[in-house]
């Protein structure tokens, strides 16, 4: 140490004691100097020939802290008579002129410099920690699927390159029109997730009808890890006359009510004047709208639309209201395309002709489309000689992407262009086959006498007609209980209109006949139904059945179940597919079995009879259901009171060729160059295996392993590939990720999407992003010495 130059003002550290903080130098005389310590209150005296102390410098882009600790961002540095003056500006940005002598004496040194003079070293357990973090994190930066890694969902193709094309846009504005059971709600999700972990989005407002807000709540957080705040009247007035500002303001991601802002015209500008960088507004198709007079959703949905940059609409029915309707929905996407109704209908003629040709561009081939004059002139108008001749003189190995070049330029500058996307099953493979079993049951003589003064809708729900006994007289429940007992090992979702009739069902079965079963219904809180839903998809010690109220057939997914009954039937065909969902749905594996108990020469009977024979709805999705119910309801329900077999079968083939009628027409107006656009490109096929390859299961697991245990966590063991995680008593750093419960997580994918009350454990997991930001932002490792034990290199030798 010989040789340092101590002047009073100057700030040291100590080297073997840096738990006294930032030292001032007193007094320099007699070769000692005096140090004083005022984060300790302490003095001490040092030989300057041996003084373990450290000149303290910070650099420019630090930040500092002074007495009165407030935080300043260097600048630059000046030496002025021997100590240094720190030229900073403050929070708000304004310059602020700091001596060093003035500088906090609690100093926290992060810079591996700093910490390795002050002789602040760590384990070199933790530098190689910190290697593999840095190393983990700038492999998942570059990735190509970042952001997509997190969720927990099945990877399905068409939605990963929905997800993947729209998530990296800059400013994405579209339609998601996919059909029901394809997954617009997980396409959304993936793409606010994947903006969120890119850094593209941090403020998401979600509009929706009020039926929704919860499903969509529990899908964001259970599928994505994404918390959002749950906005209705009572929280957005309690944050007023707390005088919050704009409550809208008081949280990052936001789900509301759409017709609280279309009926508040205060509630709507304070949502407007928030600023967003994303907007979702579910169920599109219920916005009303007209050249003459737009509904207040219509008007407000607009106004939020004009003010955010990257827009998402979502509906499974993008003709609801007619081309009127579509146009106005596209118009709120892109005005200036989409400004004149007019214009549209005649443009939609042209997207039609486009679909034909294209049509007939793949029947033909390259080898017959040569011969074919007219279409090469259709070709040569909408994309020039230049790209059509270049497909027609590619070599054997580039004339599919010489093809999928012309078709994808026809897509973009001729069809719906990037702005709407909808998958339909005919071109979404991997669904199963359904298979209906009808059992005709006896009618019970109570019902007989209670039917002619019943409504239909009781009629429809047995139950009702029977009175408190009906457990005791209906022959449904006597059908199900033989039925469960011949087949012990199957899992079984039981489906019925009401809360009551489920809790009834399901208490009968557990307390009387002994079979494991739990109750799914409105009245259970969400953690309960989360439970129930557990319970039921544990495969060795869960429940083989599961009753549910009509709110079973919405939101979630059970297809690892493949026996579904239906306790009652709905009359609209819309709520039918929305129960049959629940298991024919991407990802299982097994056919899925109707099972349907019903009353001979009952309304539910002619019910069937329509819906079966006249729809097909319970063996295929029928498209034009909606259509045809709204169509003949007046005619169903008169059969359905008469019980008139007669006027049933002409009811039946009256629906029958409708529904011919109806779906030749759908064919016909197919837009091929739409369902192009939907589906995965060569560039996109290979998004799955960059996914697994991404996800890393093992290495993943290794690693969390040792990250976990590093930082202070207690593990235990959980299943055949989870763990459960707690806060262990010597944890490094408090976690916003882990309460004092702790989780129960699992790394396999599949577990996860059937055991929705644990945590998949992934790179994009919330848990994980924190540990790794932790690790490396903070000094943890950063700051480690080894030596090497080498004969030829002689002692003391630097290296």
């Amino acid at each position: 140490m010989a040789g340092l130059a101590f002047y009073p003002g100057q700030r040291w550290v100590s080297n073997t004691e840096a738990e006294l903080g930032l030292g001032r130098v007193v007094s320099f005389s007699n070769r000692r100097v005096e140090v004083e310590f005022p984060a300790v209150e302490e003095v001490r005296t040092y030989a300057v020939d041996n003084a373990p102390l450290s000149r303290i410098r910070f650099a420019e882009g630090e930040v500092v802290e002074d007495e009165l600790g407030d935080l300043f961002a260097v600048r630059s540095v000046v030496e002025h008579q021997n100590c240094l003056i720190y030229e900073c500006v403050d929070e708000s940005g304004e310059p602020v002129v700091l001596p060093e002598q003035h500088l906090g004496s609690a100093v926290h040194f992060i810079k591996p410099q700093q910490r390795l003079f002050a002789g602040q070293l760590d384990r070199q357990s933790f530098y190689k920690l910190r290697v593999k973090t840095q190393g983990h994190l700038n492999r998942l930066n570059r990735s190509e699927v970042r952001g997509l890694l997190g969720a927990r969902i099945d990877l399905l193709p068409h939605q990963l390159h929905i997800a993947h094309r729209l998530g990296r846009s800059e400013f994405p504005r579209a339609l998601l029109a996919d059909e029901v059971g394809l997954g617009k709600t997980i396409e959304a999700g993936l793409i606010i997730h994947q903006r969120i972990i890119n850094g593209r989005s941090s403020r998401v407002l979600i509009c929706l009808p009020e039926n929704l807000q919860h499903q969509w709540l529990v899908e964001m957080l259970r599928r994505f890890n994404l918390s959002f705040s749950l906005f209705d009247q009572e929280r957005i007035e309690s944050l007023i006359e707390a005088g919050e500002g704009n409550p809208f303001e008081s949280a990052q991601r936001v789900i509301t009510n759409l017709s609280l802002l279309s009926q508040n015209e205060a509630y709507l500008q304070m949502a407007v004047e928030a600023g967003w960088d994303l907007l979702v507004v579910d169920e599109a198709h219920h916005i009303g709208w007209s050249e003459e007079q737009p509904s207040h959703a219509y008007l407000c949905v607009e106004q939020l639309c004009k003010r955010i940059s990257s827009v998402l609409l979502l509906t499974a029915t993008p003709e609801h209201l007619g081309p009127e309707g579509h146009f106005a929905r596209l118009r709120l996407l892109d005005p200036q395309r989409f400004s004149d109704l007019a214009a549209y209908l005649e443009e939609r003629q042209s997207y039609r002709q486009l679909s034909a040709q294209l049509v007939a561009i793949e029947q033909a081939g390259r080898s017959e489309l040569s011969d074919q004059v007219d279409l090469l002139a259709f070709l040569r108008d909408k994309l020039g000689d230049e790209l059509v001749g270049q497909y027609l003189e590619a070599g054997d190995e580039e004339q599919q992407s010489a093809y999928t070049k012309l078709v994808e330029t026809l897509v973009a500058t001729r069809g719906p262009g990037r702005m709407m996307y909808r998958n339909t099953r005919d071109s979404v493979s991997g669904f199963p086959e359904r298979i209906v079993h009808p059992y005709w049951l006896e009618v019970p003589e109570r019902y007989k006498a209670a039917l002619s003064l019943s409504t239909l809708s009781d009629q429809l729900t047995p139950e009702k007609l029977l009175g408190d006994s009906w457990i005791s007289e209906d022959p449904r429940v006597v059908w199900l209980r033989n039925w469960l007992s011949e087949n012990k090992k199957r899992k079984v979702l039981v489906i019925c209109a009401e809360a009551e009739t489920a809790v009834e069902l399901e208490s009968y079965l557990n307390l009387q006949l002994g079979v494991r079963s739990a109750a799914f219904h409105q009245g259970l809180s969400l953690i309960n139904r989360d439970r129930a839903a557990a319970y039921f998809a544990d495969t060795e010690m869960g429940a083989q059945v599961l009753v549910c109220s009509e709110i079973g057939s919405e939101g979630r997914n059970f297809q690892f179940a493949s026996d579904l009954v239906l306790f009652d039937l709905p009359a609209n065909p819309d709520l039918l597919e929305q129960r049959i969902g629940r298991l024919d749905r991407i990802g299982q594996h097994s056919d899925v079995q109707i099972h349907v108990p019903l009353y001979r020469d009952s309304a539910s009977a002619m019910l069937f009879e329509w819906l079966h024979q006249g729809l097909n709805a319970f063996e295929s999705v029928s498209k034009v259901g909606d259509a045809l119910f709204r169509e003949y309801a007046a005619d169903l329900t008169e059969v359905m009171s008469t019980l008139d077999k007669e006027s049933l079968s002409d009811l039946i083939d009256s629906t029958l060729q409708r529904c011919i009628e109806l779906e030749a027409a759908l064919q016909q107006g197919r837009d091929r160059l739409l369902e192009l656009n939907s589906q995965p490109t060569e560039s996109d096929a290979e998004l799955v295996d960059l996914m697994l390859e991404a996800e890393a299961v093992d290495e993943l697991k290794a690693y969390a392993e040792l990250l976990f245990d590093r930082f202070g966590l207690e593990m235990q063991p959980h299943g055949s590939s989870g763990w459960v995680v707690r806060p262990g008593e010597e944890m490094l750093a408090p976690l916003t990720t882990l309460n004092d419960e702790g989780m129960t997580l699992t790394f396999d994918r599949n577990e996860a999407l059937q055991r929705e009350d644990i945590a998949y454990l992934s790179w994009e997991h919330p848990l994980m992003v924190e540990l790794m930001e932790w690790v490396s932002s903070s000094e943890f490792g950063n700051t480690a010495l080894c030596t090497l034990s080498l004969p030829p290199l002689p002692a003391g030798t630097v290296l």
